[in-house]
């Protein structure tokens, strides 16, 4: 047993300075311990990949266990009508990065991250006195087009198999366990289903991560104020937990899927066979299964996120920091009879969005909820105005969440647009509205309309499209959508009415430069 219990301590303390090694090498250190420029706060922008918007405690959820998370909303504000416009990775990035709608970022559907926009998250924020390093998922291409990040260290999922480009993540693990298959748990990652992970903990991703978050906050010495970026790549499937979270949920009662009385076309599983389905009733246990690696990945990010502010308290800058978490989109997990992600749908396209804001720089109160109808494009503008940068507002379509937080919200908008080009195939293609009351689809391959309403309905169980009794808002909300495209003309509408788009419309004509080959996915 001792030896055993020595192999243990051996190989952790492996990992440790293993690790330490690549994160100072990454960043180094530059000079005196805190910032110099105190008008300029560090930035902590902490994201997930595929985080769907009620599995937060804040959010309303009892099963889920997040506190750190929740500490961030109860120290701050949750947005509870936070969306991703065009929920799939590579889009809702872009949107982060440009604070742009997808319009205007060029992106109407799953495509590659242009190489260069006009304005650029880290870019800015370098430009304007900030030391940018990001860690995990950055989603673009090619995969070290870093936009203005001084330095990073990646982990980009299967799109590192390449003779080009190993991640950061997998040179580090196979440096301490060269051994060992880091996929040796054999769920693939886009498939449905889930289970405990078949390695220590340690060797997660996720831990590698927040292990490297950490290690840049204990280790940062720059004479500048930082704008840190912490990109999970879970819990994006594999729903692949350490053992820990996985029991966890063994024996709790999990939410069932949410079916609506609309979703019996999405029953007949599609590809029939495949583990990476983006539709099919595959039974309650099925998804009760999944669930259980989705929420285990959840908590697993929330005790990462946990370790993060515990450094960056103990480094004294708690109170210098604007934190804020969200992710690129959320997953179906089941809902409706439908997996992954590309659709209009509550667990699909609305996202956690967490703001705390240091002392001082915002309102006194604290744990408070905005309702108005927030995106990711909202992001780079409260970056840019929480550091003092003075930029042209037309240069964004997003807004500073820090306007709500000081209580100038009267000019905020009414409604978000969304929308999605074809995605798996080409009856999952539309465009929506909402203010986090109600939501308007439209499905551009048949003309379909749905109306939800929100507020009674959170989970979209019933379409009021066809209903006499609601005729007069869906015409209000279609009226709404034509009053959008309007800016866009053909082929989004014909003779001042919207039209069916069988076709693809995967880019706009901002979309920067010419187009390229589909990105790897």
């Amino acid at each position: 047993m001792d030896a055993i219990f020595r192999a243990e301590i051996n190989r952790r303390q492996m990992l440790a300075a293993s690790f330490g090694s690549l994160v100072a090498a990454s960043f180094g250190k530059t000079g005196s311990a805190a910032p110099k420029n105190l008008n300029k706060p560090n930035i902590l922008f902490l994201m997930s990949d595929q985080h769907r918007g009620d599995c937060v405690g804040a959010d309303g959820n009892p099963l889920i266990h997040t506190p750190n998370l929740d500490r961030i909303a109860n120290q701050g504000a949750r947005c509870a009508s936070a969306y991703s416009s065009t929920p799939t990775c590579t889009p809702a990035r872009a949107g982060l990065l440009t604070g742009l709608s997808p319009w205007r970022h060029g992106m109407l559907g799953y495509f590659k991250v242009a190489e260069k926009y006009p304005n650029e998250m880290p870019q800015m924020l370098r430009d304007n006195g900030y030391y940018t390093f990001v860690i995990g998922k950055l989603h673009y291409t090619p995969q070290r087009n870093l936009h203005g990040y001084h330095s990073g260290l990646l982990d980009e999922s299967l799109r590192e198999q390449s003779i080009d480009f190993r991640s950061d993540y997998r040179s580090w693990f196979y440096s301490v366990a060269p051994t060992k298959d880091p996929d040796v748990t054999g769920i693939g990652f886009n498939d449905y289903d889930g289970g405990a992970y078949q390695l220590p903990a340690e060797l997660h991703p996720t831990h590698w991560t927040g292990e490297a978050a950490v290690r840049f906050l204990d280790n940062y010495e720059g004479d500048q104020p930082f704008f840190l970026k912490v990109s999970f790549a879970r819990p994006h499937s594999p729903y692949d937990p350490p053992q820990k979270w996985w029991d966890h949920y063994e024996d709790r009662d999990l939410p069932k899927a949410a079916v609506g009385d609309w979703a019996d076309r999405n029953e007949e599983p599609q590809p029939e066979g495949s583990s990476s389905l983006w539709r099919g009733d595959l039974g309650e246990e099925q998804v009760r299964k999944s669930r259980q690696g989705y929420y285990g990945s959840v908590s697993f990010i929330d005790e990462q996120i946990g370790r993060i502010l515990d450094a960056l308290e103990e480094r004294g800058e708690l109170e210098n920091t604007l934190i804020v978490y969200t992710s690129d989109h959320g997953d179906m997990t089941g809902d409706h009879h439908l997996w992954r992600k590309g659709y209009g749908y509550e667990a699909s396209a609305r996202v956690p969005m967490l703001v705390r804001w240091p002392n001082g720089m915002a309102s006194d109160e604290r744990g408070v909820t905005w309702n108005q109808p927030t995106e990711l494009r909202d992001i780079l503008p409260t970056f840019l105005d929480a550091a003092g940068i003075d930029a042209n507002p037309a240069d964004f379509d997003g807004k500073s969440l820090l306007k709500l937080a000081r209580g100038e919200n009267s000019d905020w908008r009414e409604y978000i647009d969304m929308e999605h080009d074809i995605c798996y195939r080409p009856w999952i293609h539309w465009s929506g509205l909402t203010d986090g009351r109600t939501k308007y689809l439209f499905h551009t391959l048949d003309g379909e309309q749905q109306l939800f309403d929100l507020e009674n309905d959170p989970h979209e169980l019933k379409n009021l499209a066809g209903l006499p009794e609601h005729s007069d808002e869906l015409r209000k909300w279609r009226s709404r959508m034509v009053d959008h495209f309007q800016i866009r003309g053909e082929p989004f509408l014909k003779n001042g009415d919207l039209a069916l788009r069988p076709k693809s419309n995967k880019l706009s004509p901002h979309y920067p430069g010419p187009p390229v080959k589909k990105s790897n996915a």
